[in-house]
């Protein structure tokens, strides 16, 4: 299995905030104020 590796600003764009669909669900990945990232259903 190999890996892929994308960088946020790829993701992200100038927003703060994107929705992932996985398996139906969705998931929230954002930026927090001090740069970090948090996924939340």
């Amino acid at each position: 299995m190999s890996t892929k590796t994308i960088a946020s600003a790829e993701l992200f764009g100038n927003l703060r905030e994107i929705v992932i669909l996985h398996a139906g669900e969705e998931y929230r990945l954002r930026i927090t104020s001090n740069g970090k990232l948090i996924l939340t259903k």
